[in-house]
């Protein structure tokens, strides 16, 4: 559904996107992550076609973005940071302007916005003034106009910005809803546990891409999968005997707590709990524990910062 082989931006000597390259496939959901002025916004306005790259190509649900971004545009809807809606007008009103401006056909624009405004479930608050509504209301009304072109692919930029926590979970759920529905949708947030909780694949930008993956396999490349272990007492050399062990890449110890680094949790935990035993550990607790995306992302950006820090200078 998205396709953009090495995309570049620059304003004046300024780079904000380079040599953007990936693949979003139909009915996925991609999440973008990356600190202010990574280059998020920027990326999203170039596969909607509403600025031209530097250099590179891209394609949204099979039109050229730079050659036909009027066919790009009828097939897409984005949702700003910012709402963009007009305050005086009612939910109802506000949806049937935009319908004139996206060209929809007279006789579909009354069904198009009672269904884009019963998916956000506004329809029962379609003649209130949309500037009495809540930040979380108002991002819905967005979401709902964002939905009355039956877009192909649906752009979130940070959907949940500012909003209280009970207004987050609403747009949140709405988004899985979304998803659920075979939407495809490119979600740019800070909030990295939306992204875990929504995203089948999410991509780490710093003007460059620096990695794409499912959460669970960046999870995997970094850390392996880790195992916590809550020991009585901790009997001395345990650590050292654990680290022998064939299946397990590390080993370390936090006071009671063992935590073994193993390559097959599935396969191997078994036998690491045997061999606990047979040394004589006495176990009152043991869990898979899980690394954070958050803790992913900011590895990720450091080994980043790290990479260019030496580039700059000259260091292999």
């Amino acid at each position: 559904m998205i396709e953009a082989e090495q995309l570049c931006r620059r304003f004046g000597d300024q780079v904000a996107v380079e040599d953007l390259s990936l693949r979003v496939e139909a009915g996925e959901v991609f999440g973008l992550l990356g600190p202010n002025g990574a280059g998020k916004s920027t990326s999203v306005r170039l596969l909607c076609g509403l600025i031209e790259p530097t250099s590179g190509a891209a394609r949204v649900a099979g039109f050229d973005v730079v050659k036909e971004p009027q066919r790009v545009r009828s097939r897409i809807g984005i949702l700003t940071e910012t709402p963009g809606l007009y305050e005086r007008l009612n939910a109802l009103e506000n949806l049937r302007f935009f319908a004139e401006l996206y060209e929809i056909p007279e006789a579909a624009v009354e069904a198009r916005v009672q269904r884009a405004l019963e998916s956000v479930a506004l329809w029962d608050r379609r003649s209130e003034p949309v500037g009495s509504f809540s930040k979380g209301m108002r991002q819905r009304v967005a979401i709902a106009r964002a939905l009355l072109s039956q877009p192909a692919v649906l752009f979130l930029d940070e959907p949940t910005s500012a909003l209280d926590p009970v207004s987050a979970r609403a747009i949140r759920e709405l988004i899985a809803e979304l998803r659920d529905d075979g939407r495809t949708i490119v979600l740019c947030t800070h909030n990295l546990d939306e992204a875990e909780r929504l995203c089948d694949r999410v991509g780490v930008l710093s003007q460059r891409l620096i990695r794409v993956d499912t959460p669970e396999r960046l999870r995997r490349e970094l850390y392996g999968q880790v195992t916590r272990v809550e020991l009585s007492e901790l009997p001395p050399g345990l650590v050292e005997k654990t680290e022998s062990l064939p299946f397990v890449d590390s080993a370390r110890a936090e006071g009671n707590q063992l935590f073994v680094a193993i390559a097959d949790y599935e396969a191997h935990n078994p036998d690491l709990v045997r061999a606990l035993v047979e040394w004589g550990a006495h176990l009152l607790a043991i869990e898979r524990q899980p690394q954070s995306l958050e803790q992913v992302y900011f590895d990720l950006l450091a080994q980043q910062a790290i990479h260019d820090s030496r580039t700059a200078g000259g260091d292999p």
